[in-house]
């Protein structure tokens, strides 16, 4: 069975704070430990107010503190917003506290509009440097060379397990490339998976850090008591990609009364949109979502799935994930007894 993973938006719903949201995302993370998750992962997102991971490495020290075992990251942190160099010491610093637990996914975008990419970053070259800052990354977290100038302390020697993600075939060809094992962002972004997955696998080339190509897929998963109760807690996240679209992001808002109601919410060309960038979504029951997540996986075949789920209420949440978790568990319990 293929492991599951989380990544967490630290949501920041109407009505709360980013200071509950932390309690949250701490709770979800002992919850999904608990359950047998194999990686928690917290996004860098700025501007956005329903989103509180921006100071993503401080977030992760928050639940890798709280949690034993799961492995905890970024997914991910966007590179052309920082100095490598100051990652390297982040997350060095996070690889010396929790060893052998912390993950490290590099995107190229900036995560944000841009005008807080200026604020963030004035003097950036661009995004075209993506490829020699993760380059120089890594080689922070290398052993030190004699007449070494610069170190990252911590960082040089710690174990810190790197990705590169994307939404494109650049990342694809670099993670290839550089011999890193690659996570596509099919949760919003899925036009390009099945290009990118095989371009990623054809030019893949073995490096000290990774001997064969490895993949993780993203993908949406509500799971609720019925099929129907399941996609009213989805219309949260389809009502928050319409405001993203519309360039009004804000706090992450409830359910709406039924699904028919996005018909009210949102013009049809604003719904296409919605459904072509959501279109890896798995939405149901227990039984649906465990068909979902099998379908899925048989059409591309991943070596890990990190599962994402914009639900606006907390307690709703955990039980979608835990209804998720025991649905491919079910899944791979079937198809191991039918191949005897």
């Amino acid at each position: 069975m293929i492991s599951l993973s989380i990544l967490d938006l630290a949501p920041v719903t109407e009505g709360s704070t980013p200071a509950r949201t932390f309690a949250n995302t701490l709770e979800l993370a002992q919850h999904a430990e608990q359950l047998g998750f194999q990686r928690f992962w917290l996004a860098e997102h700025h501007n956005m107010p329903g989103i509180a991971s921006a100071a993503t490495a401080v977030l992760i020290g928050h639940v890798a503190g709280g949690t034993s075992t799961i492995r905890v990251g970024a997914g991910g942190i966007m590179l052309p917003n920082h100095a490598p160099l100051q990652v390297a010491e982040q997350f060095g610093t996070l690889g010396a506290l929790y060893p052998d637990r912390i993950d490290l996914g590099l995107g190229r975008a900036p995560g944000t509009d841009q005008a807080a990419t200026r604020a963030l970053r004035r003097y950036y070259e661009g995004a075209d440097e993506f490829p020699a800052d993760v380059v120089e990354l890594l080689h922070y977290f290398e052993p030190v060379q004699p007449g070494q100038a610069v170190q990252a302390v911590p960082g040089a020697g710690i174990a810190v397990e790197a990705w590169v993600l994307g939404s494109s075939l650049f990342g694809a060809q670099l993670a290839a490339q550089l011999g890193l094992p690659y996570a596509f962002a099919s949760h919003f972004a899925p036009a390009a998976l099945t290009q990118a997955l095989a371009v990623y696998r054809e030019q893949f080339k073995p490096s000290p850090r990774l001997a064969k190509p490895h993949v993780m897929l993203a993908l949406n998963v509500v799971a609720a008591d019925t099929d129907e109760e399941a996609a009213r807690l989805f219309t949260t996240q389809q009502q928050a990609f319409v405001n993203l679209r519309r360039g009004r992001p804000g706090l992450v808002p409830p359910p709406l009364p039924s699904t028919s109601a996005m018909a009210d919410f949102c013009t049809p060309q604003e719904r296409a949109g919605v459904d072509s960038a959501l279109a890896c979504a798995v939405v149901g029951a227990a039984d649906t979502v465990g068909a979902g997540i099998d379908a899925f996986v048989k059409a591309h075949r991943p070596d890990e799935l990190l599962l994402t789920a914009n639900i606006f209420d907390h307690a709703a949440r955990l039980h979608s994930f835990a209804l998720a978790m025991q649905a491919w568990q079910s899944v791979a319990k079937n198809s191991v007894r039918d191949n005897f």
